[in-house]
């Protein structure tokens, strides 16, 4: 098989497309063995990362709502805003009282997509917050995490009632970091939920998987983050991740997840996250 993906813009790239030329697997595509292997390396590099920026944020805003900064950080890793102790305080501040001089602080994180998606999530989580009853702590079960995902989600899959600006990217990933937030939890997650964020660099690490014969399916999301979304979608393309983190017992699915990721990107920074 050819090399799949085109100008690599890190070493998970170029080693994947190393083991499509050397085949080896079925339809010859890549030996699946050494796939699994390359995603698990990579997620958990990442998650290194992951986790010690996750602690960071929580020491140092100890008495903030833990949701205001499960979403600051989200916003962040969905490459809207430099992640920043700096970015997170405003955030967690306008989030808890809607202000002119945090927001505009908040915007000033801003990377290459401008202050307008920053300001925009800010404005659709803050309408969500105002309608959803979460816990005042983090849950601590996956089913706990799935319950408040439920509620977080239901007013999202409403065409009338979903805020702007509030696709399928920030429909989750704010429940993806509260996992990051608790290690061993997040270790016992192999299938099920709260669903993982689909679309972006997943929907594209999951294609090139499909295309290599390791996965049954494409996937059912597509590139954009910030569209309306089907909840059937989420949970399909969470299967998938299943479906991987299955073949082996030595992780888990955010670990499917962040090798996935890094497969998918195409941000040219991330070949220094690991």
């Amino acid at each position: 098989m050819k090399a799949m993906i085109s100008k690599p813009v890190n070493d998970t790239q170029n080693a994947f497309n190393n083991l499509c030329l050397k085949g080896g697997g079925a339809g010859g595509g890549p030996a699946r063995g050494k796939v699994l292997e390359l995603l698990r390396e990579s997620g958990q590099e990442l998650n290194k990362l992951a986790y010690k920026e996750t602690a960071d944020h929580f020491a140092a805003f100890p008495a903030a709502n833990p949701w205001h900064v499960c979403f600051a950080i989200a916003l962040a890793w969905g490459h809207l805003a430099k992640l920043d102790l700096g970015f997170t305080e405003p955030v967690v501040r306008v989030l808890k009282n809607w202000n002119a001089i945090d927001l505009k602080k908040a915007t000033s994180y801003h990377l290459e997509r401008g202050p307008q998606p920053i300001e925009q999530s800010l404005t659709g989580a803050q309408m969500l917050f105002d309608k959803v009853v979460l816990p005042k702590t983090l849950p601590t079960t996956l089913d706990g995490l799935g319950r408040a995902q439920e509620r977080w989600l239901s007013p999202v899959l409403n065409p009338k009632s979903r805020p702007p600006y509030i696709g399928a990217w920030n429909g989750t990933a704010m429940f993806m970091v509260s996992l990051f937030a608790q290690p061993v939890l997040a270790a016992t997650q192999v299938i099920g939920s709260p669903a993982l964020p689909p679309g972006g660099p997943i929907f594209m690490g999951l294609k090139y998987l499909h295309q290599a014969k390791i996965t049954s399916k494409p996937p059912a999301a597509n590139e954009l983050d910030d569209e309306a979304f089907e909840p059937g979608v989420i949970y399909e393309d969470n299967g998938l991740l299943g479906e991987i983190c299955k073949q082996r017992s030595d992780w888990c699915l955010i670990d499917v997840h962040s090798g996935i990721y890094m497969l998918g990107t195409r941000d040219p920074r991330s070949n220094s996250f690991t």
